[in-house]
């Protein structure tokens, strides 16, 4: 049922200060200015490679305002794409899961699915905007609770396939889960990461919200240029490699440098490495001409 992971929806306080922030680390292009009712707020879309960044500060009491308030800036959102909305709200009511309909798209309900904020809107044609930026392809929920259950969850009521599902467990960041793949052609995915030792930030984000929206990955052809935008605003960030040659397979932006939003980046393909297909990963000299 799910196509794409195709945006993502960030509380912040400025919005010129957070578009600012997002032209310079990943290229974003400005979009269109946005208003909802539903959310009492404003906004302001950006442009990502093929996916889009929706910016949103509250004009009152609403959604944004309390997440604001709550845990500050960040993801209060996630973006999933479908080929019909009419079918898709179908076959969510048939699943029993709330959903509000506003601003042409559905906001589904946290509450029946361990706190997954998910807001669903049609597909459109994808075209790749300039920057280093390719496309957004993972959510990532962060579990106190076991994540076959959860995964079991979103299978059935998201119209994922449970046995297409590619299982992981990351001792480096101390957690285990799996990827809900949308298709088995494209890394579009949620991730499901069970974790709960306070040694790792994960463990203790759990033991603090217990399941709930985590983080976000993106794909980059120009993982160098990401990082000279890094580097120009002294901005923190963790490479993915300890080879002490200059990084060049990925790295996790610090959420101080994209108001409170946590980004994984990875090279083109590389994320198949762990996604299940390792053969489509290309040779550094490959995507790095």
């Amino acid at each position: 049922m799910l196509n794409s992971v195709d945006r993502i929806l960030v509380a912040v306080r400025d919005l010129d200060q957070a578009e600012q922030n997002y032209r310079e680390v990943l290229g974003a292009q400005y979009l269109d200015e946005l208003a909802s009712d539903h959310l009492n707020a404003r906004g302001r879309s950006l442009v990502i490679g093929e996916s889009t960044v929706e910016l949103w500060t509250p004009r009152g009491a609403g959604v944004v305002s309390d997440h604001l308030d709550s845990f500050g800036e960040g993801l209060f959102f996630g973006g999933v794409s479908t080929a019909s909305l009419a079918e898709c709200q179908r076959f969510l009511a048939e699943q029993g899961i709330r959903f509000a309909e506003a601003d042409g798209r559905l906001y589904l309900n946290a509450g029946g699915l361990y706190g997954m904020p998910l807001v669903v809107s049609e597909a459109a044609a994808r075209v790749r905007a300039n920057g280093p930026v390719s496309f957004l392809y993972e959510l990532t929920m962060v579990l106190s609770t076991d994540w076959r259950e959860v995964a079991d969850c979103y299978a059935r009521k998201l119209g994922l396939q449970r046995d297409k599902a590619v299982d992981i467990t990351f001792a480096r960041f101390g957690y285990e889960g799996t990827l809900l793949m949308f298709a088995p052609d494209r890394l579009d995915r949620i991730e499901l990461a069970e974790a709960h030792d306070p040694a790792f930030a994960m463990g203790r984000f759990s033991g603090k919200r217990g399941d709930a929206l985590y983080m976000c990955y993106i794909e980059t052809h120009d993982l160098a240029d990401v990082i000279r935008r890094l580097e120009s605003r002294n901005a923190k960030w963790t490479r993915r490699t300890d080879t002490g040659k200059p990084e060049q397979d990925g790295l996790w932006i610090h959420p101080s440098a994209l108001n409170g939003v946590l980004l994984g980046v990875s090279r083109t393909s590389l994320a198949w490495g762990w996604s299940g297909s390792p053969e489509k990963v290309e040779e550094i000299s490959e995507v790095q001409s």
